[in-house]
């Protein structure tokens, strides 16, 4: 009776996902005007960079990776596969996608080359995930010094307004930072610390977008629901190590990523 229950859960849930993605589709076959020569900004640490322009999964800055590759220029993170996607649905629109996730970054790493990596490339979608690296280098003092979620905050709206100056239509695409309790992550005394850092940083990013008009996606929710309809299925499937998501993992994300797109 369980194990019915459990197909059935499964199975609605595909279905639904289903839906979603044909009607982002059908949305995005009626306007496609709209995102005519769009360039498209993917931003933030290694759950975005997927070892983009062989870096070989190293903390390399943009100018010292190749960016001529172009088998290699997107990396293998879900922005490949969002970036695929339209390339290959809508190659009359002009579509420019680039990849500038650093792996190991938080905000303020982010902060330090928000001109070269994002005002200067002049992005009319910006698509945003930070928070998970912020959250572990704290963790990693191992003291009473309480995370100030207030400055992080501003210091996230900053880099938003700085963007918006150059460019005032520019939209955001804004992504919640997520762990699992896999591996070494999961495993850690502090896995609890660590989720209600993480729930604070989401509560910020959701305000953030509710502000800025943003799409907001919400990662932790989804990875959340994908455990929750798959009950058999060990949540490593998704993310392997805690904070990494696994090719499966990644294609969840796209799939929403594009679903969303079409809220632009």
């Amino acid at each position: 009776m369980k194990e019915n229950a459990n197909k059935q859960m499964v199975t609605i849930g595909e279905q639904f996902r289903r839906v979603v993605l044909l009607l982002a589709a059908l949305m995005l076959t009626a306007s496609t005007t709209a995102m005519a020569g769009r360039r498209v900004l993917f931003i933030g640490d290694s759950v975005t960079d997927g070892g983009w322009g062989r870096s070989g999964g190293l903390m390399k800055p943009a100018a010292e990776r190749n960016q001529k590759d172009l088998n290699h220029i997107y990396g293998h993170s879900y922005m490949m596969l969002c970036a695929a996607h339209f390339e290959c649905l809508y190659p009359e629109e002009g579509l420019t996608f680039v990849n500038r996730g650093i792996s190991g970054d938080d905000l303020s790493r982010l902060e330090a080359r928000w001109q070269e990596d994002a005002v200067d490339l002049h992005p009319d979608v910006l698509s945003l995930l930070v928070g998970t690296n912020d959250v572990s280098y704290h963790l990693e003092k191992h003291t009473d010094e309480r995370f100030d979620v207030g400055a992080w905050e501003q210091r996230y709206r900053h880099l938003l307004d700085v963007v918006r100056a150059v460019n005032p239509d520019v939209r955001f695409m804004l992504g919640t930072p997520f762990a699992a309790r896999v591996g070494k992550i999961g495993n850690a005394a502090d896995y609890a610390e660590r989720q209600r850092l993480l729930g604070e940083l989401t509560e910020a990013i959701c305000r953030i977008a509710r502000d800025y008009g943003a799409v907001l996606l919400r990662y932790d929710e989804l990875f959340a629901a994908q455990e929750q309809a798959h009950p058999t299925v060990p949540a490593s499937h998704w993310i392997w190590d805690g904070i990494h998501p696994t090719a499966a993992g990644h294609r969840l994300m796209a799939d929403l990523w594009i679903a969303k797109y079409s809220d632009l």
